[in-house]
């Protein structure tokens, strides 16, 4: 799939891995367009801004008009707790999202489209492999958003087996976290909800007792595998991920090595800390030529700097100082 020249929509391109992907589509000379409902800061003069709701299929339609390629990566963000106290906020507007848009561009011709599924639609097993998810059901913790995603998955299926339209990409990335996340303290995910409370408080309180292995992997890596897969017209499903386990307690260990101040650590041990193992088997993507390379050092110091020069970007959305 060439890439210059092309109209291409990003839909959550104003989000942590869509600005990733805006920046590469356009270092490709690509005509890039994003969708999003939040406000336009920090992307490219040369990019065309639309503002609306992708819940409502009438949007979606007006958006896909005329491009070639669509990346879908709108959704819904948040934290465990969330996801088991707000399910209908995953999943309702997720459903909205995956079903209209794929529509939206299947209608307005659309030479390709990218679907951004989640490591979330797998059962709980310590490695994930791509071909395992229809042999199972969503971990209990993933319930509403993993079924939510499967059904995006299936969507493609559909059209595929109803039109034999084959020019969907599907990836599911693992824990994703970087520059423009979702800082929310009471919603946010692990890294980026370590990082506000470490920037806020002098005692970080951590739920569980930091054994949980999770695979981490920056939003610029997301954003590469991701072109990735459009570039060399892949289809089936491909994980995007580190393949390697890290363990709650070095996440936090590397986030207050990085904050410039004193940090004591609480563990909570009475909260529930989710399933003990998740690391996504990589070796598909790896086959496909694609391989993550921010380590998670590296990404961790490069998201506690963008957090330190960007708190009134951070207090404006999330009222996290104030």
């Amino acid at each position: 799939m060439e890439i210059k020249g092309k109209n291409i929509l990003v839909t959550g391109g104003t989000g942590m891995i869509g600005r990733q992907l805006v920046e590469l589509l356009v270092n490709e000379e690509a005509n890039v367009y994003v969708a999003s409902l939040d406000k336009p800061i920090g992307l490219p003069k040369s990019v065309d801004f639309l503002q609306c709701n992708l819940k409502w299929f009438g949007n979606c339609l007006k958006v896909c008009e005329g491009m070639d390629i669509v990346f879908n990566l709108v959704g819904v963000k948040g934290s465990p707790k969330m996801c088991k106290e707000q399910p209908a906020d995953f999943m309702v507007p997720m459903l909205q999202f995956n079903t209209n848009m794929m529509e939206a561009a299947r209608v307005a011709k659309v030479k390709w489209y990218l679907y951004t599924s989640s490591i979330g639609v797998y059962h709980p097993a310590q490695i994930f492999y791509e071909d395992d998810v229809w042999d199972t059901f969503p971990s209990d913790n993933d319930r509403f958003a993993g079924w939510a995603k499967r059904v995006g998955e299936l969507q493609a299926e559909a059209y595929n087996i109803q039109y034999g339209l084959n020019n969907i990409s599907i990836v599911r990335p693992a824990n994703v976290y970087g520059p423009y996340d979702n800082f929310d303290p009471e919603n946010a995910m692990v890294i980026p909800s370590l990082i506000t409370k470490a920037f806020k408080n002098d005692i970080l309180e951590v739920w569980g007792d930091g054994s949980c292995i999770r695979d981490f992997i920056h939003a610029k890596d997301v954003a590469r595998g991701m072109l990735h897969m459009v570039k060399n017209d892949v289809t089936e499903p491909v994980n995007l991920g580190s393949g390697a386990g890290v363990s709650i307690k070095e996440i936090v260990d590397i986030v207050c090595e990085n904050v410039e101040k004193d940090i004591s650590v609480m563990w909570d041990t009475s909260k529930p800390s989710g399933d003990r193992k998740r690391v996504l088997d990589v070796s598909r993507a790896k086959a496909y030529g694609f391989e993550s390379e921010v380590d998670i050092e590296t990404g961790i110091k490069d998201t506690i700097k963008w957090f330190a020069q960007n708190k009134d970007l951070i207090d404006e959305r999330y009222n996290v100082f104030k």
